[in-house]
């Protein structure tokens, strides 16, 4: 995949007020909600991986599953050479709108006859994915002998207050495929996923990442932007998991109006041993 320099940017919020697509909006809307309101959410944790692994002009990175490309927006702006696979149509514009050189997605083995990068991402796809240890394995083949694989996930529920809010999604996705976000949240369950991948441990972290909203329409469309609301969307219907969302968030409704939940995220440094390791 070929990559893109982008140097000296500078990221800055976009108010969440923009626009205001009614619940259950697809598409391009539901995109920039992400972008928007919900992907800056995660700034903390894209930072402290960046800091631990060093990266800077010697890094290559690839993101998977990248969204709309603020992680790597971030990390270009460290002089690191970025590139990304995102499958969804609407979040691969805005990234390309951000000069990020992003594909649609995986590619079979054979298109891929050698891995190119210190460095691959997955930041957002393990909460929901059907397969993780798929995605992990897709990760490994792309990163270099002696780089690394970050995988991320929610930390543990009880330090989680968006919890009880996220189970919105469990409660009305019926009896559907939704998945738990803290599937993965239980001591060493990322960990499990990296033998089988080529990978072994190289290290982890904890990292506080607020949810922090300006009201409550814009945290419930930045939460409904994750994705992890679909199965719950298709089953109930949009309009009553919007309300579910809101009657879910009344306990972190603050005086002035906005929404505030303090979250933990976990972070998993994997490397893929040299040859000869």
């Amino acid at each position: 995949m070929a990559s893109a320099r982008t140097t000296g940017t500078t990221v800055r919020p976009t108010g969440a007020r923009a626009h205001h697509p009614r619940p259950g909006a697809t598409g391009p809307a539901r995109a920039r909600d992400w972008a928007e309101i919900q992907e800056r959410m995660l700034v903390p944790l894209y930072e402290a991986v960046y800091d631990r692994l060093e990266v800077g002009p010697a890094s290559s990175v690839l993101g998977l599953s990248c969204r709309a490309g603020l992680a790597l927006l971030l990390a270009a702006g460290r002089g690191a050479q970025v590139s990304g696979q995102e499958p969804r149509e609407e979040l691969r514009e805005l990234a390309r709108g951000r000069r990020l050189r992003v594909c649609a997605g995986a590619r079979p083995a054979a298109a891929v006859p050698h891995p190119a990068h210190s460095l691959v991402t997955v930041f957002e796809q393990l909460p929901g994915a059907a397969e993780p240890g798929t995605v992990v394995a897709e990760a490994a083949r792309h990163v270099l002998p002696g780089g690394h694989v970050v995988l991320a996930a929610w930390g543990p529920p009880e330090r989680c207050e968006s919890a009880p809010v996220l189970d919105v999604a469990r409660r009305m996705a019926g009896r559907t495929t939704a998945r738990d976000p803290f599937e993965l949240s239980a001591p060493g369950t990322l960990e499990d996923l990296l033998a089988p991948a080529g990978l072994r441990p190289a290290g982890s972290g904890r990292v506080g990442c607020p949810f922090a909203y300006p009201d409550l329409d814009s945290a419930v469309r930045g939460l409904l932007s994750t994705g992890l609301f679909e199965a719950a969307e298709e089953f109930s219907g949009a309009s009553l998991v919007a309300k579910e969302l809101e009657e879910a968030l009344q306990p972190f409704l603050r005086a002035d109006g906005s929404v505030r939940m303090e979250n933990v995220f976990r972070y998993l440094v994997a490397e893929r041993p040299s040859r000869g390791a």
